[in-house]
């Protein structure tokens, strides 16, 4: 080892472990002598070749060792992201760029770059945490000493928006814009809480008498563990039960080991089959209730909040949910505040409430009066207002004439009622026709 002047630098040489001649230039005489003494106690310590770790590339230490060895033990969907992450924020930038040339400075200015670009704040972020996870393997690996990205202070993110749980009787209009098939499915989301790839992997022996059993999950069209890989049982829910039971019985009653919701040959959901269905059934289906803004997955902030409008606790909410209590806290921290010394609600008796038609008596069904001259049930004519009041009797028997409409056919005229007159003007009394 020797430290020797060349041009207005200077230069350390050495040989590594394997008697290889190696060098490393320096500007100032201070650091080469530090680098020089940095060898001689690694070299002391008997770990020596890890001075000259480092030197692949970041693309090359994914492609051979990460990859491999640590992208392979997450779930497929998860891959697929870290995949996209990779290909493109860090990629382009940073994969030509050698380990240990990876420093805290270069990776600052490469979080600024990306978000000047016009990249998400989210995905950014995201995409810093992968590359703190691949060099933390790569220091675990002994590639590099330290772990750059801990000490490089992240861009704010945008804070989420505040979860907004749909109410059971929009709940209710989306179910009645859709198939039974779909009604049943909207049911699962929002009355069990389960994700929608738990839902696509329900089978009927998961449906039991109290409860339904989540221990799979449909992940890319593959059939697999939950997202937590932990199993639960989810509270039965009156109404879901009865649909539950009408679909299996229109379904032709189904096995036991068959999907609850399978795909047009029965077997699980492909990818395509399920962003389809978003796209159009379920798109229908949130116009019909009003234009509203949600997702198969945010359904399920329905039945959270259903529970906690019965007083149950954060720790039962977070077990029926399959997540953390201090993400149930995180999530719905703004709608145990608004519940707090509010009486409660039972679920089941909610869900029932929304099922009932508000304009129609639960006994006696009813139309609204059309204008004479307008024919029977006509209400192409009416304004939105008076279309929104006509109700639809059904489920008692068919509509006769004279609730079709004012004009049915005239009374003869022997068996005309008679009209009373009121009090002021009283009728005389009627003349016997016994002498």
């Amino acid at each position: 080892m020797s430290v020797h002047r060349k041009g207005s630098g200077w230069v350390v040489r050495y040989r590594d472990e394997a008697r290889r001649n190696r060098s490393r230039s320096f500007v100032r005489k201070t650091d080469a002598d530090r680098f020089d003494a940095e060898v001689t106690r690694r070299r002391q310590l008997g770990v020596l070749g890890t001075l000259q770790a480092g030197g692949e590339t970041l693309d090359e230490f994914v492609i051979g060792t990460w990859a491999p060895n640590h992208a392979v033990t997450v779930a497929p969907k998860t891959r697929r992201g870290y995949a996209n992450l990779y290909d493109h924020h860090i990629a382009p930038h940073l994969g030509s760029v050698a380990l240990r040339e990876l420093r805290p400075e270069l990776i600052a200015r490469w979080q600024a770059e990306r978000l000047q670009a016009g990249g998400g704040p989210v995905a950014v972020a995201q995409a810093l945490t992968l590359l703190g996870n691949i060099l933390q393997r790569a220091l675990e690996a002994e590639r590099i000493s330290t772990n750059p990205v801990r000490v490089v202070r992240r861009a704010r993110v945008p804070r989420r928006k505040e979860i907004q749980p749909l109410a059971p009787a929009t709940i209710e209009r989306m179910r009645a814009a859709s198939t039974q098939r779909d009604a049943a499915l909207m049911s699962v989301l929002a009355y069990a809480g389960l994700r929608p790839g738990e839902a696509l992997a329900l089978r009927w022996g998961d449906v039991r008498e109290r409860t339904l059993l989540v221990q799979r999950a449909l992940s890319l069209g593959v059939e697999g563990d939950t997202k937590t890989t932990q199993h639960r049982t989810v509270r039965l829910l009156g109404p879901l039960k009865g649909d539950l039971a009408a679909w299996r019985l229109a379904s032709g009653r189904p096995a036991d080991q068959a999907l609850v919701f399978p795909g047009r040959t029965g077997a699980p959901w492909s990818v395509a089959a399920y962003q389809s269905w978003r796209r159009r059934a379920f798109a229908r289906a949130l116009t019909a209730a009003g234009n509203v803004t949600s997702t198969p997955y945010a359904l399920r902030h329905s039945f959270a909040s259903l529970l906690l409008h019965e007083g149950r606790s954060v720790i039962y909410v977070a077990r029926q949910l399959g997540h953390d209590a201090r993400l149930t806290l995180t999530g719905y921290g703004h709608v145990i505040d608004e519940l707090e010394d509010q009486p409660r609600i039972d679920a089941e008796r909610a869900i029932r409430q929304a099922r009932v038609p508000r304009d129609v008596p639960s006994q006696f069904p009813q139309t609204t009066n059309t204008p004479a001259g307008s024919g029977s049930g006509n209400t192409q004519n009416l304004s939105a207002d008076r279309r929104s009041a006509v109700v639809e009797p059904r489920g008692i028997e068919p509509l006769t004439s004279c609730l079709q409409s004012r004009r049915s056919r005239p009374w003869p005229r022997s068996a005309r009622p008679v009209r009373l007159r009121c009090r002021r003007h009283a009728l005389p009394p009627p003349t016997s026709s016994i002498a």
